[in-house]
């Protein structure tokens, strides 16, 4: 079926659960974007702060990006040790910052709600107002791949996650800018 999502047309697919959209929108049109994670230590500030420095060298303003989580295991803690050096090495800029808990009525106030795991894009759909289910993705999605990026909390890995982060977000700034 077609829709009409954020001013844009996208093909959705029918699915069991309940004919949710989970296509990938061309010339997505966001304002507000939302990167989250299990805890927003590692993954969801790290895109965060990949997709502000690309959406900057990109000259793309008018675009807020934030992260959080969706468990409180973390909240109130700042960047992981591992993410800090990571982007320090990279050159991507960030700032100290608090994970926070994201609510429901929180969700609703963004455009897009991006997962990094399939665990993340279920615990969203379980979150959000039915109404707001089609803003749901994960971030390898954009880039045409139905993967989760490692946490790297578990794999220690923060260069295959910065990679995965980066190729996401890439993709998804394209898409914007299409």
């Amino acid at each position: 079926m077609a829709i009409k999502w954020y001013g844009q047309w996208t093909t959705c697919l029918a699915s069991s659960a309940g004919g949710r959209c989970f296509g990938i929108m061309s010339g997505v049109k966001a304002k507000k974007i939302l990167f989250v994670c299990h805890g927003n230590i590692c993954r969801s500030p790290m895109a965060e702060f990949v997709m502000k420095k690309l959406l900057a060298d990109a000259g793309v303003s008018g675009v807020e990006v934030e992260s959080a989580a969706l468990h409180t295991d973390e909240i109130g803690s700042d960047i992981h040790r591992g993410t800090r050096a990571k982007l320090v090495e990279k050159g991507v800029p960030f700032e100290r910052r608090r994970a926070w808990l994201l609510t429901a009525e929180k969700a609703h106030g963004y455009d897009l709600l991006i997962g990094c795991d399939a665990w993340n894009k279920a615990d969203l759909l379980r979150l959000v107002r039915p109404e707001d289910e089609g803003k749901v993705r994960l971030l390898m999605e954009f880039a045409g791949e139905s993967r989760d990026i490692a946490d790297p909390w578990y794999t220690g890995d923060f260069d295959a996650t910065y990679a995965d982060v980066l190729k996401g977000c890439t993709a998804l700034l394209a898409r914007l800018t299409a």
